[in-house]
């Protein structure tokens, strides 16, 4: 979106939006950082390119100084109007359900790690080869054992372990459930594809509404020389 329609601003834009996505992504993982923070960032890095390109094309780029006020001044002028909250509102759903997901998912992950290692005895490694070799015995080389038998012979073999199947159940119930309420603000995939329509309307709103920052325009520039 910057490079297409914004391209004297797309080269320096492009660090703000990796940045954003970075910190997506660590907040997926299950980093402490706030959503709310991390769009407040955002805009307040993109403020003052956006005031120096579209606002001033014509002024000089700003002193760190001079950013740093108009990274303060972005929350407190509200530039961007009400975009930024609803951009928090839509990601911070539809993170929340990711990284829920993504948690049971290595919950999952451990727990099937864990029974990987689980020891037969004797008795139940005589079971699991009579169950998949019988029929080879026997040049039915193509023959699977049916379901019945597997059944039984699973079923003796992890009695030791049977004590987790309810939870393991209730566990894929709890898991189907967050998938199919993971649509519209809940749908990650959705929403970070959608960012670029609602950043793109926050730099229109900016642009429309010209003379309210014209009005602290000389308080900046003032600024500005003093320092």
């Amino acid at each position: 979106m910057f490079r297409n329609h914004y391209q004297k601003m797309g080269s320096r834009a492009l660090k703000f939006v990796g940045e954003l996505f970075t910190d997506i992504s660590l907040y997926i993982l299950g980093s402490d950082i706030h959503v709310n923070d991390m769009v407040n960032e955002f805009f307040d890095s993109l403020f003052p390119l956006v005031y120096s390109h579209l606002k001033n094309p014509g002024f000089p780029d700003p002193s760190e100084e001079m950013i740093e006020c108009l990274r303060v001044a972005r929350r407190d002028l509200r530039v961007f109007g009400n975009y930024p909250k609803i951009m928090m509102t839509q990601v911070s759903k539809s993170l929340q359900a990711t990284r829920a997901f993504l948690q049971a998912l290595n919950l999952g992950i451990e727990v099937i790690n864990t029974t990987d290692h689980l020891k037969f005895s004797k008795e139940c490694g005589r079971a699991l080869l009579r169950m998949w070799y019988c029929s080879h015995c026997q040049g039915l080389l193509m023959a699977k054992p049916c379901a019945g038998y597997c059944s039984v012979v699973m079923q003796g073999c992890l009695a030791s372990v049977v004590e987790i199947d309810n939870y393991w159940r209730e566990y894929i119930r709890s898991l189907e459930g967050l998938t199919k309420g993971m649509y519209g603000i809940y749908d990650m995939e959705h929403v970070l594809l959608s960012l670029f329509l609602l950043i793109q309307d926050s730099v229109v709103y900016v642009q429309k509404n010209g003379g309210k920052l014209s009005a602290t325009n000389k308080l900046f520039i003032d600024m500005v020389q003093a320092l």
